[in-house]
Formats: C-alpha cells, sequence, structure tokens
C-alpha cells in the first residue's frame, strides 16, 4: 500500500540533517514509490498544517543530491514555545495531514516532546537521534556531532598560532553543558593542553599549577626559549572546586560565561601576569558543510528509518553501535540518563596520559 511519509527535525540545527532528508526520500521514493512530505519547522509546522513536497518523481534525481553538501536543515527547525499546549491542535494534524507515519529528527529534548505526542496521538513515529554534544542515551553517535568536533578543531588550530605569537593563553569555550563530549574529543584532537568538561572535578589551583609548569621560564637563556603559550578548552558547563575560589571573579558565569569567567580566575594566578584571551565559539559549532561520518551516519538513519516503516516497526529510535545501525525502543532511551562522559573513559585517560590539565586524578 502506498504511504504517505512526513518527516521533520527539530530541536538545535546541525550539520547532516539533511542528508537524513536527501536519503529518506531517495529511499522511500524509489525503493517504495511513497509520497514524502516535509514538515516546516517541527511542531510549529505540524499546529499551522503546512507540508513542503519532497518527493523525486518525474525530476532528475542529482535534483535533491545537493542536498548532501548542505548544512542546517532544510525544513527549519524550532526549539522553543510550549508545544504541550497546543497538544490537541497538533495531534488533529497528524489525520489532517494524511500521514501514515512520522520521521522524527532531534535531539533528547525535542523527541521527548513528540514521543509524548505520538503516545497522545497514537502516531507512527520513528526517531533519529542528533545533537553536537552526543548525549543522547543508547547511542554512540548523534548527527552533528563528529563535524563539530572538526569545526572546534580547526579553530584551536588557528588560535594556537596567535597564542603561540604572543606567549598567550587561550581559552576555548565550546558548547555542552552537562556532557564534555565536545570538549574532550576536540581537545585532545587539538593538541590542547588543559580540557575542563563538567564530568570530571577540576580546581584553578591545579590548572594554574599546570600552566606555570608549561610557561617555566627559569634557567638559562637556552631553557627559557620554550614555548610559553597554552591552549585550554573548556565546556560551558564545567564547573570547578568551590574551595579553589578564594579570588573574587570580576564577573559571574552567568554574565560573562564559562570561558570569561576562568580567564579571570587564572590571570592571576602566578607571580607573573598570565596574558590570556577568550574565544567562545558559540553557533560556529552548529554550522558547516557536514563530514563524512556524519554524512554516513546520517544517510544510514535516513534509510534505515524508511525501512522501520516498510516493517511496520515504530516507536523506534535509530542508535550507532560498534560501527553499525541498531533500533531501540524511544522510551528506552528517554528514560536513560543523558550519556555523559565517564571520568574513568580511555579518553580521560588519554589525556592524563599525554600531560593534559584534564581535573583532579
Amino acid at each position: 500500500m502506498k504511504k504517505r511519509i512526513g518527516i521533520l527535525t527539530s530541536g538545535g540545527d546541525c550539520p547532516g540533517l539533511n542528508c537524513v532528508i536527501r536519503a529518506a526520500v531517495s529511499h522511500a521514493t524509489l525503493t517504495f514509490n511513497w509520497e514524502v512530505v516535509g514538515i516546516p519547522y517541527a511542531t510549529q509546522g505540524l499546529l499551522e498544517r503546512q507540508t513542503v513536497p519532497l518527493n523525486i518523481h518525474g525530476w532528475d534525481l542529482r535534483g535533491i543530491d545537493p542536498l548532501i553538501n548542505m548544512g542546517g536543515t532544510i525544513l527549519g527547525s524550532i526549539n522553543k514555545g510550549d508545544t504541550l499546549a497546543a497538544a490537541p491542535a497538533i495531534l488533529a494534524s497528524y489525520e489532517a495531514l494524511g500521514l501514515d507515519a512520522l520521521i522524527a529528527v532531534g535531539g533528547d529534548g525535542s523527541l521527548k516532546i513528540i514521543h509524548e505526542l505520538a503516545n497522545m496521538g497514537n502516531w507512527n513515529l520513528v526517531a533519529i537521534p542528533k545533537t553536537i554534544d552526543n548525549d543522547v542515551a543508547l547511542t554512540e553517535r548523534s548527527i552533528g556531532f563528529d563535524t563539530a568536533v572538526n569545526t572546534v578543531v580547526d579553530a584551536i588550530n588557528r588560535l594556537t598560532f596567535t597564542a603561540a605569537s604572543h606567549d598567550r593563553v587561550m581559552i576555548v569555550e565550546v558548547m555542552g553543558r552537562t556532557a564534555g563530549h565536545l570538549a574532550l574529543h576536540s581537545g585532545i584532537a587539538g593538541g590542547a593542553d588543559a580540557i575542563l568538561i563538567p564530568e570530571v572535578s577540576y580546581t584553578i589551583k591545579g590548572l594554574c599549577n599546570h600552566l606555570s609548569e608549561l610557561r617555566d621560564t627559569s634557567g638559562t637563556l637556552h631553557e627559557r626559549w620554550r614555548r610559553k603559550f597554552a591552549i585550554i578548552v573548556v565546556a560551558e558547563g564545567a564547573n570547578s572546586s568551590l574551595e579553589d575560589l578564594d579570588n573574587p571573579a570580576s564577573c559571574s558565569v552567568a554574565k560573562c560565561g564559562r570561558g570569561q569567567y576562568i580567564a579571570d580566575q587564572i590571570s592571576n594566578c602566578s607571580s607573573n601576569l598570565i596574558d590570556t584571551r577568550v574565544s567562545v565559539l558559540g553557533h560556529i559549532q552548529r554550522g558547516g558543510i557536514p563530514l563524512a561520518l556524519d554524512r554516513l551516519i546520517a544517510t544510514a538513519f535516513g534509510k534505515n528509518a524508511v525501512d522501520l516503516i516498510a516493517q511496520e516497526k515504530y516507536d523506534q529510535m535509530l542508535a550507532w553501535e560498534n560501527g553499525k545501525v541498531t533500533t531501540v525502543p524511544i522510551q528506552k532511551s528517554l528514560d536513560k540518563s543523558p550519556s555523559l562522559v565517564d571520568p574513568k573513559c580511555d579518553l580521560v585517560q588519554i589525556a592524563h596520559s599525554l600531560g593534559i590539565y584534564i581535573g583532579e586524578k
């Protein structure tokens, strides 16, 4: 039976979303001859009963291929508003639009909302995880993470040259309110001297001692001719131990952000004034062309989402495990706590072994 499939992207944008759309539309159209429509701006589009036709029959197939190179999402996204308050109208839209199934691409927050709506409306839902934080439970990789890591590494590479030229400490603040995957992966790959993440306890004193060792200018002229700069990668949610905050910061985290707060703390932590600069990458981390791994995972997720619909296996989330696609019940993923960095994991131990300050052992 010919089906009419809806697809939406919800929450914050990231590279790879268009790759999901491309794969799902191509597979559904070419393999099953189904109709696929996009729901613009996620639940807002459902509320307003708007759709965008995505079928490729009658087109040159190359017409949809540029999606593989595009960041963001052609369907738009939304991560604000009281969706559940408008639930009755949204629930009615699924049937009004004649949908047989819905593919939702989102992070744990947006997937939770859409899953609640699906349960209330008895929708046929398949979920796909995406987030540059890589914290969706029960999947090793979420769409957008790999490209974001490479974006941060590129920024570290660029900042390293100016840090070295001026003997400065460069603090690179990245996203990650509760999970430090992005900071940890990019910090190791970018050659950072310190990595501060929410899951590992660190102290300002310990960080200052590490910087002092790196920037030791004692000894002969030859011994002093060594690197006197440093790169610190800090997740926005990293918290230091309270007992180390003896010197009041000139600005609070809420006012200035985590990176500037740490810069203020370490600027006078030795007899020699440490010249610090802060780069907050912000939404730059979300942008850019998706890299190969994100394209592969997103394409695999899009194809397999259509296969689940063909098999009428609903209420499932696609996941990436051991280099391949698997499925888990959506509720099972949502019931789990977000995937955080294990302080005893291999990458943390690798950082310690390389002499990177990543908190107190």
